[in-house]
């Protein structure tokens, strides 16, 4: 039997993904286009359907890139695990949520490993892309895997390794080929094997000493990001009470060619990385007895940020019109959690409607990504989620009869400036609207 080093090398090694998400898909496509035959597996069966009609569920995948990877025959969608006894190369890129007491849930990855453990062959490389703390691959893959295999396989014909996701939706710049990929594995023997593999497919790969490295890598990757958010945001609160112009402050800021990173601030940080990541790590930091301090003070500051956005709201409708939030025609323009994108996991804007909605505000949106926008609404047992209906354009008639536009995502496409003379009054969370010459205006 080949050796796995020589069929990864000649590309005729055979792939599964387990999860054709964010991440699982645009990788399996990328995997297809290198010369590798790949599965992609998820559970849910109506992603099964759309690619198997050729259909793209993801902004940065087209519909003629799901085509032409069947069209070649190296990529073939399905919902059954069974295919993982038939391959060489096991990827897990499946979600991993935090619990509303922000505790890691590892739910899917376990799942998907048992899947793996049922049907584990000698000469296999398992990867696992899912976000998780430091140990994760150890802790939790590793010892699912061992049950149905010797220990001391590992390295020399069984393969487990750690390489984070790193997907930006919306990047037009950065994708997954010509992101650099790190690489760590529980052995340095799985660490090269992985990096073989990659290499196949990568522009450029990152091998650490080991699968704990490269989780904390990819970790510190967007602790960086929601510290960082969070002091702009903090500084964004503190510039209002002193009747300064954050946004200009950043502008001066970055003419400094060194020593400065600019970061803006928001109604608060979405999406399924920067939002969510961090805390897994505060989550395993205790069990050393640790406190990661400024994790925890950047979610507070976070958290605050929706509360402070339905404030200013407040504060608008009331110099602007003497109106309360109750009863207040409000227009909601994006909802996504970042601009020109069509995802609304963990956006700001889910919160900040609620709050909206609970204080009696009439709440209608508008975003040309998005076509339902649900939030919770735990007042009825009968309606526990709510549709806020949607406006179908942004007309002057339409703009002038809200008696509030709360620009919480500035996509690309809108004229900010006009829905400025339209308005009656506008919560700018995005320094959307350029013009400091609205007295209707009040940014964050």
């Amino acid at each position: 039997m080949a050796s796995l080093k020589n069929i990864i090398q000649n590309k005729t090694a055979k792939v599964a993904i387990i999860g054709q998400g964010y991440v699982g898909l645009p990788l399996a496509l990328l995997i297809a286009k290198a010369g590798f035959f790949v599965w992609g597996i998820d559970k849910d069966k109506s992603k099964i359907l759309k690619l198997k009609s050729k259909i793209s569920y993801i902004d940065d995948i087209s519909d003629d890139e799901i085509t032409c990877a069947i069209k070649s025959k190296k990529f073939n969608p399905t919902d059954s695990f069974d295919v993982l006894s038939q391959v060489d190369v096991i990827i897990i890129a499946v979600p991993t949520p935090l619990n509303e007491y922000k505790i890691p849930d590892l739910t899917y990855i376990k799942d998907a490993t048992q899947e793996i453990a049922k049907r584990l062959r000698p000469n296999q490389l398992i990867i696992l892309e899912s976000t998780s703390y430091p140990g994760t691959t150890e802790e939790v893959v590793l010892p699912i895997l061992i049950k149905f295999q010797d220990a001391n396989s590992i390295g020399e014909n069984l393969f487990i390794a750690f390489s984070p996701e790193r997907v930006d939706p919306g990047n037009k710049k950065f994708n997954t080929k010509n992101t650099p990929k790190v690489i760590g594995g529980i052995t340095p023997k799985c660490a090269q094997m992985a990096n073989l593999f990659y290499s196949q497919v990568i522009d450029k790969t990152a091998m650490v000493s080991s699968a704990k490295t490269a989780e904390m890598t990819k970790l510190l990757e967007n602790i960086f990001r929601i510290v960082n958010i969070s002091l702009i945001n903090e500084l964004a609160l503190l510039c209002g009470k002193m009747d300064i112009d954050i946004w200009e402050v950043i502008e001066a800021a970055k003419t400094k060619p060194f020593g400065f990173m600019p970061f803006y601030p928001g109604p608060g940080i979405g999406g399924h990385c920067i939002a969510v990541d961090p805390f897994y790590l505060s989550y395993k930091a205790k069990q050393y007895g640790f406190f990661t301090r400024f994790i925890d003070l950047a979610g507070e500051i976070n958290e605050l940020m929706p509360h402070y956005v339905v404030t200013m709201a407040a504060t608008a409708l009331n110099y602007s019109q003497a109106k309360s939030l109750k009863n207040s025609k409000i227009l909601i323009l994006g909802v996504s959690y970042k601009k020109n994108i069509k995802d609304t996991r963990e956006s700001a804007a889910l919160k900040i409607a609620e709050i909206l909605h609970q204080k009696g505000a009439k709440l209608s949106f508008f975003d040309h990504y998005i076509e339902k926008f649900q939030i919770q609404n735990p007042k009825s047992k009968k309606n526990p989620k709510l549709q806020i209906p949607k406006i179908k354009a942004l007309t002057r008639e339409g703009i002038y009869a809200q008696d509030l536009v709360l620009i919480l995502t500035d996509h690309n496409g809108i004229n900010y400036e006009q829905i400025a003379k339209w308005a009656k009054a506008v919560v700018d969370t995005r320094n959307a609207v350029k013009s400091r010459e609205f007295k209707n205006v009040y940014r964050l």
